[in-house]
């Protein structure tokens, strides 16, 4: 999920006003999972998020709590899609000039676990419409909707999903009237300093926890297994495969050029980190694919770790 800088705008704005009349009002009623949960797909799941918790696992196992909208998702047919009013909502966006869709963020609570074989339903509220916001990205309006998952009467999570729905940013003068073709600048925080400061080196960074010997990435504060804060930095080899993949082609954006693959790649020490993978048509790209990591400098002030395939690095 994408999260922008924001400003409110304090103007009068009639429109803004118009889209407040949506709060409250359906964006999916009765809506029907389309298929029962289902121990294929919490295997699926499972795997590749790499996630070999017993609970999910046998005659007694349980969906992971974080599926909660998986089995809710309309699919490619546009079953289970959003009601009148969220359709109106977002139409009224488009045609002020709010076409470009971001999503910001989620937040889900979980009430009961889910087991195989249940059949959710649920029904979906346009929670919040904000007040015109103006971002890096450019100015429009927050969505929240807010959707309950029920298994027969019961409530077992709740799903909020917000999207910011705005007229993309203009070129400034001082950029020449160009977009600006930079790559967007990582995050660099205390607890992700030391990976950073290895690629400004051309060294791939993993941490391992002292108490437990585990290895993680990406960086954190603290060991997930045990829960001890102390750690060392390991340099990685810089070896691994392709474990997935995603071409994107769509939305536009200036410092990239689609369609470019974007790959979770396994190291050889066993961890996993998203990245690019280069030298060869994004059409070529497959899971299990070798590669090995290149250090590349995009300006002067931003180096990434990116994956080529290993016979085209004469690794």
């Amino acid at each position: 999920m994408a999260r922008s800088e924001e400003r409110t705008e304090s103007v009068d704005d009639p429109f803004g006003a118009l889209l407040k009349r949506y709060e409250g009002q359906p964006a999916a009623v009765s809506g029907r999972g389309r298929d029962p949960v289902s121990p294929a797909m919490i295997r699926h799941w499972c795997e590749a998020m790499g996630d070999a918790h017993p609970g999910y696992r046998g005659p007694d196992a349980v969906a992971p709590p974080t599926m909660l909208q998986a089995w809710t998702m309309a699919g490619l047919d546009g079953r289970n899609s959003r009601n009148g009013p969220y359709v109106e909502l977002l139409a009224a966006l488009d045609d002020a000039g709010c076409a470009s869709v971001v999503a910001t963020d989620c937040e889900q609570e979980y009430l009961h676990p889910l087991h195989p074989g249940d059949e959710v339903s649920f029904d979906a509220v346009i929670e919040s419409v904000s007040a015109r916001k103006t971002t890096k990205l450019g100015t429009g309006y927050f969505v929240t909707t807010r959707m309950d998952v029920r298994v027969g009467p019961r409530l077992v999570g709740t799903h909020r999903f917000r999207i910011l729905k705005y007229a993309p940013r203009k070129a400034s003068p001082e950029r020449g009237g160009g977009a600006d073709t930079r790559r967007p600048r990582p995050v660099v925080n205390r607890d992700n300093a030391g990976f950073w400061e290895g690629v400004r080196d051309h060294r791939l960074l993993i941490q391992r926890c002292a108490a437990c010997a585990a290895l993680r990435f990406p960086w954190l504060p603290g060991c997930g297994g045990c829960g001890s804060p102390e750690w060392t930095p390991v340099e990685a080899s810089g070896a691994g495969t392709v474990y997935s993949y995603v071409v994107m082609h769509h939305p536009p954006f200036p410092a990239f050029e689609p369609p470019y693959a974007v790959a979770l790649i396994e190291l050889a020490e066993g961890v996993r980190m998203i990245s690019n993978v280069v030298g060869v048509p994004h059409d070529e790209v497959r899971v299990g694919l070798p590669v090995a990591v290149e250090f590349r400098s995009y300006d002067d002030e931003l180096t990434l770790p990116v994956f080529r395939v290993r016979e085209a690095a004469g690794v």
